[in-house]
């Protein structure tokens, strides 16, 4: 039996709410028709005895507390699914806006998804190359992992997420299965119409399902995106067997858009006003990356978010530091030298980075590469302290080279083009040839074996004005 519930009891922003209603669940989805015969859409976010409270999609306007008719619809929201959702472009709620029309649907699934179960995880192994060296080389990304940029405003890391999805790949007899979920959360359109056209011109739109939001929709469609993003990131993973990326970028446009929700349903804030199940909110999301028993295909994350003030300990950024496996860190002080993608190298990690890399996923010299450029780049930081106290004319002779190690290391390799696309050889052996101009002595994290065959001391192919030079060769080859 369909039943209407006639009249509201009570209107507050996006929020209205019902007395005497029966058999309500948390999460279930509404129908709102107003006197004028228009229907808008809400859900039950909250329930007291038979008290409910229902968010709605498309704003209060124009609800009358008299006339409205309230429908419940016995079912969460839910996002169309089939295969033909790649290349495909949707609002933050799901709905198709690029005008192709509906998805014909080969299933329908809760946006809310289902945990995994920890017993059928399977430890993540093998890397997603991004042809962007510092994040290749220092800080791989794992498949399956969840890897944050931490980001400031006004920033590049709208630059630095397009070059991702337009460059990311995985090994060449698997690159068929791989593809990209980009979510939008919060952003103007001019930037919505940068992410469009960057992907159509660059020829990846085909690969990549995006979901945006933009400023002026509904703050509870942006609590939504990265829910639909994620459940059309398990299909293509877990049921279509792909290896896909999701990008989420703004989190804390999301987080924001939580705040004001939470404060509309009275609920008593935390820390700069954000809810105190922020971090569960968060951690729902992002632990819905991995890769399960009995399924080929894996999802990993890079959510962006921009620290306000550049604070790292914003609850926001310090909460996802604690939920996902390491962090890539973006540098003002680097971006306002020029430098692309302004990577500060020295807070950036990957935890998962040591069991996909190596031989077999990638090189056998890289971890211990990426040792030593870790530990020569924090002693350039050092020298830089002392220089600033004693100037760089007193330095030791070393300290001298591990200025000039410093500079060319931000310039030929956390500096990259736009359009530059490096594979891990690429990264590896510009590296080798970077710590080539170090004393040999200095190089304290690798072993002999490695340096025997990597280090060059022919100082003629450390000439870094020459782009043409032959770096690609080691000397016993």
């Amino acid at each position: 039996m369909i039943i209407d519930y006639v009249g509201v009891k009570e209107i507050n922003g996006s929020l209205i709410v019902l007395d005497n209603v029966e058999n309500a669940s948390f999460e279930e989805m509404v129908d709102i028709r107003l006197d004028n015969g228009t229907v808008r859409h809400g859900r039950i976010v909250q329930i007291e005895g038979k008290r409910i409270v229902v968010q709605v999609f498309e704003g209060t306007k124009s609800i009358s507390l008299d006339n409205t008719r309230t429908r419940l619809k016995a079912k969460p929201m839910e996002l169309a699914l089939s295969p033909e959702i790649m290349g495909r472009v949707f609002s933050g709620a799901g709905v198709p806006i690029d005008g192709l029309g509906d998805v014909y649907p080969v299933k329908k699934a809760n946006i809310n998804g289902t945990p995994m179960n920890p017993v059928s995880r399977i430890y993540p192994r093998n890397y997603i190359n991004t042809g962007i060296s510092t994040i290749d080389t220092l800080m791989t990304l794992i498949r399956g992992q969840k890897l944050p940029i931490f980001s400031g405003s006004g920033m590049k890391h709208n630059e630095l997420a397009v070059q991702i999805v337009r460059q990311a790949k995985i090994s060449d007899d698997e690159d068929n299965n791989f593809c990209v979920v980009f979510a939008a959360m919060g952003v103007k359109n001019d930037v919505a119409d940068y992410f469009r056209r960057s992907f159509d011109q660059s020829g990846v739109l085909s690969r990549v399902v995006m979901f945006l939001n933009l400023a002026n929709d509904p703050i509870i469609e942006r609590t939504l995106t990265p829910r639909c993003a994620l459940t059309a990131a398990e299909y293509l993973a877990f049921e279509c067997n792909m290896h896909v990326l999701v990008i989420m970028t703004d989190m804390t446009s999301y987080a924001e858009a939580l705040r004001e929700f939470s404060s509309s349903k009275g609920e008593i804030p935390g820390r700069k006003g954000f809810p105190g199940y922020l971090y569960s909110d968060l951690a729902s999301l992002y632990e819905r990356a991995g890769m399960i028993k009995g399924s080929k295909g894996s999802v990993t994350q890079i959510p962006i978010l921009t620290m306000p003030n550049d604070d790292i300990t914003h609850p926001v950024p310090d909460l996802t530091g604690y939920i996902t496996e390491g962090q890539i860190v973006l540098d003002r002080n680097l971006e306002g030298a020029g430098f692309y993608p302004p990577v500060s190298v020295l807070p950036s990690l990957s935890r998962l980075m040591k069991d996909g890399i190596g031989e077999g996923y990638t090189r056998a010299d890289h971890q211990a590469l990426a040792n030593q450029l870790f530990a020569s780049y924090a002693r350039v930081q050092d020298a830089r302290s002392l220089a600033s106290v004693i100037g760089e004319e007193e330095l030791s002779p070393v300290d001298k080279k591990y200025m000039q190690f410093g500079k060319l290391f931000e310039q030929h390799f956390v500096n990259q083009g736009y359009t530059e696309n490096r594979n891990i050889d690429q990264s590896l052996d510009l590296g080798w040839k970077l710590l080539s101009t170090l004393p040999r002595t200095e190089l304290d994290r690798v072993d002999d074996t490695i340096l025997d065959r990597y280090y060059i001391t022919d100082t003629e192919r450390l000439d870094f004005d020459n782009p043409n030079g032959d770096e690609n060769q080691t000397d016993d080859e």
